[in-house]
């Protein structure tokens, strides 16, 4: 199940051109976890000198949908994943470089029989950001959907 992993680490800056503009770095990429870091760039530095809110927002979005890709991206002719909904909570100021990581809340293959089954499945992805003493600093959470593709209508 799933897509090759080092395509995804390879092709997502391409695949997603924001992920090129903030500089983000794969750190960790598996079906189950996907962790990412932004960088310290003052281009990205908010009013008190820490990543700016849709920077950090951005970074949990991307470690998210890369794990979206890691699970279902080898479906993409079936499916087209989309964020259907996200809920972030800044916890405590963010200084420095920072990751996120997210973790897949259902078993892909759940999410999968769903589809198979007719079905346009919703599925969460948790994740948390710190900063570079391991300090939570923000939480996030996003609904995602498998949009079943249309399929051309061969009686014509």
């Amino acid at each position: 199940m799933g897509m090759d992993l080092e395509a995804v680490r390879v092709g997502f800056p391409q695949a997603v051109p924001m992920v090129g503009t903030l500089g983000l770095e794969f750190v960790e990429l598996d079906e189950q976890t996907a962790t990412m870091r932004l960088p310290d760039q003052s281009v990205f530095h908010n009013h008190v000198g820490g990543p700016h809110a849709g920077a950090m927002f951005t970074l949990g979005e991307s470690a998210s949908g890369a794990l979206v890709l890691a699970n279902f991206g080898d479906r993409l002719a079936d499916a087209t994943p989309l964020a259907v909904e996200s809920k972030i909570r800044y916890l405590k100021l963010a200084m420095g470089p920072v990751t996120a990581t997210a973790r897949m809340v259902r078993r892909g293959e759940e999410v999968l029989a769903e589809l198979d089954a007719g079905g346009r499945p919703e599925f969460f992805v948790e994740i948390e950001i710190n900063d570079a003493a391991g300090a939570t600093t923000g939480e996030m959470s996003i609904v995602w959907t498998l949009k079943p593709n249309r399929k051309p209508d061969s009686s014509s």
